[in-house]
This record gives C-alpha cells, sequence and structure tokens, in this order.
C-alpha cells in the first residue's frame, strides 16, 4: 500500500476511527477483520512486523501515535539495523529519520547482492494498535521492485507467528526464516485467536502477492474438538493450495509446548492430546488434493525446548533465531524451481 509517498508493508487497509485522529493501520482490509472473532478483530490492528519503508538522502518525518497503549519502531537501512528505536505513544509521535553519513561512503560495488537496496529505509512496527498521521520529506518516494526482495512469504498463525517474546519483530522466526530465504515476509500471525476461519482461508487463497506460504495449525484451537479443528484446518489447507496449485504451502503441526512438560495452567482447556491435533493435520494435508500441500513437524521446526520463554510456550528470541534457521532450511528445497 501506498501512503504519502511511502509503502506500508504488510498493511492492507488504512481506517479512521471514531474520536480518534490519524488512520489506524491493519494488516488486513476491514471488510474481512469484521468478519473473524472478536481477538482476531482485535490482533489484526496491531501492525506486527508490518513496515513504513522509503527512499530517500533527506530527513524524513514521520507522526504516529498509538491510542490504545504504546508500540516500538525499529529503524533498517535495507538489510542494515541501526541503534535507533522509538516508542510511540498515545500522542502524537514524531519520528525523524535520515541516512547516515557511513551509508554514503561505502563503494555499493563490492558489497554483495542484498536481498534489499541500502537505500530503502524500513521502519518496522510492533505493539499496540498504530495510526499514522502524516509523512514528510523531500525527494521522498517509496521503494522500486528491484530495491526489495522479489520472493515474498506468507505466514499465518498464532502469537508465536505474531512476535511471541521476541523482543522486536526482525526477531521473529518469520522473519528470521526469509532473512536466510531472501524473502519478503507478510505476517499475519494472530496472537490467542488463529481459529482458521473460512473468511481469513478465503482472504489469503485470494491474494495473488506471494509466493510461498506457511500455516502454523495451531495452539489456539485445542479448545475445539478435534473433529472440528480437522473440518476448519482441511478447508483452509485446500481453499489456500487450490488457489494456485504451483505455490507451495507448508502446514506445520502444534509446536513442542507447555501441556506436554505437565503443564495444567496456561488458560487451555484441550479438547484432546496434542498428538490427536497433529495426526488431524496430518490427515488434512494426506486428504487435499493438491501437490503443494506439504506436512512439517513443529518439533522440526521447534527442536530445541531451551528456546522456550518460562511459559515453556513462547519462543524468545533465541528460540525464534533456531526456528527461523530450521524453517529455512526445510523450506529452502520447495522454492528452487519458483518463478519468480
Amino acid at each position: 500500500m501506498i501512503y504519502d509517498g511511502v509503502e506500508l508493508h504488510n498493511i492492507e487497509d488504512l481506517v479512521s476511527v471514531r474520536g480518534c485522529a490519524g488512520l489506524r493501520m491493519q494488516r488486513i482490509p476491514e471488510s474481512v477483520r469484521t468478519k473473524l472473532n472478536p481477538e482476531a478483530q482485535a490482533q489484526m490492528c496491531r501492525p506486527s512486523c508490518a513496515e513504513i519503508r522509503f527512499v530517500s538522502h533527506q530527513p524524513v518525518i514521520v507522526e504516529l501515535s498509538c491510542p490504545e497503549g504504546t508500540g516500538d519502531i525499529e529503524v533498517f537501512y535495507g538489510p542494515f539495523q541501526s541503534r535507533k528505536r522509538y516508542t510511540v505513544k498515545q500522542d502524537i509521535s514524531v519520528i525523524r529519520v535520515e541516512m547516515p553519513d557511513q551509508m554514503n561512503l561505502y563503494d555499493r560495488s563490492k558489497l554483495p547482492d542484498l536481498a534489499f537496496s541500502p537505500d530503502v529505509c524500513r521502519l518496522l512496527m510492533s505493539g499496540d494498535p498504530m495510526f499514522i498521521h502524516s509523512v514528510k520529506g523531500s525527494r521522498l518516494r517509496p521503494p522500486n521492485f528491484e530495491e526489495l526482495p522479489r520472493l515474498r512469504y506468507l505466514a499465518y498463525g498464532t502469537s508465536i507467528t505474531q512476535q511471541g517474546h521476541a523482543t522486536g519483530p526482525h526477531l521473529t522466526y518469520v522473519e528470521q526464516a526469509a532473512i536466510r530465504l531472501g524473502a519478503d515476509a507478510i505476517n499475519l500471525g494472530t496472537g490467542g485467536s488463529a481459529y482458521c476461519e473460512p473468511e481469513i482461508a478465503d482472504y489469503i487463497a485470494g491474494r495473488e502477492d506471494w509466493h510461498f506460504a506457511t500455516l502454523a495449525l495451531s495452539v489456539n484451537m485445542l479448545k475445539f474438538s478435534v473433529d472440528f479443528f480437522y473440518d476448519r484446518a482441511a478447508y483452509m489447507i485446500n481453499t489456500i493450495c487450490g488457489s494456485n496449485p504451483v505455490r507451495p504451502v507448508i502446514c506445520i503441526t502444534l509446536f513442542p509446548y507447555a501441556r506436554e512438560f505437565g503443564d495444567t495452567f496456561i488458560g487451555l482447556e484441550d479438547k484432546g492430546s496434542p498428538d490427536d491435533y497433529r495426526k488431524a493435520l496430518h490427515q488434512a494435508v494426506a486428504d487435499c488434493p493438491y501437490n503443494n500441500a506439504q506436512l512439517l513437524e513443529g518439533s522440526q521446526v521447534l527442536d530445541d525446548i531451551s528456546g522456550l520463554s518460562p511459559d515453556l510456550l513462547h519462543p524468545g528470541d533465541q528460540g525464534m533465531i533456531f526456528m527461523g534457521e530450521n524453517l529455512a532450511r526445510q523450506i529452502r528445497p520447495l522454492i528452487r524451481k519458483l518463478d519468480f
């Protein structure tokens, strides 16, 4: 999405909210969001792993606010992380960014091929719903096609996909896998509410801007019966795979989590054992009539539980890095022949 001369990546709608100045940035269109469960409606208003991207060698001023809490901004120049971090609060926060002097001293011909051009300033967002008010700058433009990764990766899942306990959006397993694959990530994680609803399945299937996807299905579904889980997962898999049988769709079973280590106090009322749901997902993938449906065990992605935070459910930074490395290694053979 283009707004005021910048690209809003992983943002698909700007919505005016009564009583709030600016426009709320949403990861899915309002017409889809309002059809989801209430918690998913709220989560899709969080700018998790969304970015404001632009190219300018002059200072750029971005005005943002978080009327319902706080948000964070991490500044990258292409793949290079700066030391700048901003907190966005309820009042309008004025963020001033410009290209560091050092970035103009490099001999670009001596740099290796990079998925992101260093000329692209990237403001990575996380936290509570964020509103954009204005963008001001001279010689300001959105990135060109050749300045961004050509390969695009869409991820759906729970809070673990959305960000978990990672301390920054670039440390999610989705971003970590994307970095290793030279891909641009579209993160549709929805904490506590990834219920595989037909509306989100239809929406993902209808998008033409991704080349491969992962569906982490889903610890959030343990409150439903195994049969209900199978029906929802099967519809999502069949619908997304059938939308373009060339695009690999990797379905990931439950990651190792607290219940399997004897914990009974994480707010879940499981209707079956973790393996019951894993077997149901195995069956849903086996029953899919399309060859682009792939199955990956969650234990092959999160293969070291020392990467979990103390709740033994959400990965911390190290766990996310483990997951990104493992996932990229599993996906790489599936995308080698993609034409993009």
